[in-house]
């Protein structure tokens, strides 16, 4: 696969085994405290209410109370394999997922974090996640890897998804995932393929963007259309149906990584630096990059409506592109 020469295909390479590795090669360690936390690679953020939390490399999960101004280390996290994806339905409720299939959940705003799921049997890994309320969320990953919870993570029900059409069977890797705030979910996938679920994770039906490659991420418009982005400098505006797509022309081939929304505010950000933004709700857009050129892996908007960024080398502070 021709990304496998990035940053997320890294990720995924390390994550792919050709075999399945068996039981005892698995023993989780806890993860341990660093004096270099804030320079670890991170992969996901998410919103806490006020507070932002971020996970990344050797079960890395950083959080801020001053909207990314200073980070500190969670006090406790029971592995130190890599967290790709982060989400809380609130102040205190979180989840995190990443390597093995791994599913951890906290329940005082990140601190300390305990096992909801890990497989032992094979790695394959969950790259999102996301919760709707403190009860009902899902977790997408490797091979058309759906799970499903509607008791806070308790007991996670894996889904059975249909091939997209013209193939025999489903096994996309699942990238990302983001919602509209009405109940719909959107899976970005290989393929050039989005997944749209109206029932919170349960069935999906598959939106063509009319790309062929991989789709890493994505976000719903303040006018409730859809941005994805993906390989090679792939950007994407939708309808909200998914029935029609017009590609936002940027100069550059860098692959997009993350999408964030605040009002008609927009931050799309990728490998080598690449910062896409619009002030105006996606009509028009301005491309540039970062100084040195570190590829960003996250982007959120704090409250002051500046994009904080994430990337292979830890926080970068907030800015305005």
């Amino acid at each position: 696969m021709g990304y496998l020469n990035t940053v997320l295909g890294a990720v995924l390479a390390a994550l792919m085994p050709l075999a399945s590795v068996q039981a005892a090669a698995l023993q989780p360690q806890a993860a341990t405290p660093s004096a270099n936390a804030a320079q670890a690679m991170l992969l996901g953020a998410s919103h806490a209410t006020d507070r932002l939390v971020a996970v990344g490399d050797h079960g890395m999960v950083l959080i801020s109370d001053d909207q990314g101004r200073s980070f500190r280390q969670a006090r406790s996290v029971p592995v130190s394999t890599l967290l790709t994806g982060v989400s809380f339905a609130d102040a205190s409720h979180g989840w995190a997922v990443g390597q093995w299939g791994t599913i951890l959940a906290s329940a005082d705003g990140g601190e300390t974090w305990d096992v909801q799921r890990l497989s032992s049997e094979e790695d394959r890994p969950l790259f999102a996640v996301h919760f709707f309320d403190a009860r009902q969320g899902v977790a997408v990953g490797l091979w058309s890897l759906v799970l499903t919870t509607e008791d806070g993570g308790k007991t996670w029900n894996e889904q059975t998804l249909q091939a997209p059409p013209g193939y025999s069977r489903a096994d996309l890797n699942l990238m990302g995932l983001f919602a509209d705030g009405r109940g719909s979910l959107y899976a970005t996938a290989e393929r050039g393929q989005l997944l749209r679920s109206d029932d919170r994770g349960k069935t999906w039906r598959y939106l063509d963007t009319g790309y062929e490659g991989t789709l890493w991420s994505g976000a719903v418009m303040a006018d409730g259309s859809l941005l994805v982005g993906g390989q090679r400098g792939t950007l994407l505006h939708g309808s909200a149906d998914g029935a029609s797509w017009q590609r936002v022309a940027l100069e550059g081939k860098s692959s997009i990584t993350s999408i964030a929304v605040s009002g008609p505010h927009v931050v799309a950000v990728g490998l080598d630096g690449l910062m896409v933004s619009s002030r105006d709700g996606g009509h028009t857009f301005e491309e540039q990059r970062t100084a040195d050129g570190v590829s960003l892996t996250a982007a959120l908007f704090t409250g002051r409506d500046d994009p904080l960024l994430f990337s292979r080398r830890g926080v970068i502070p907030a800015q305005t592109p």
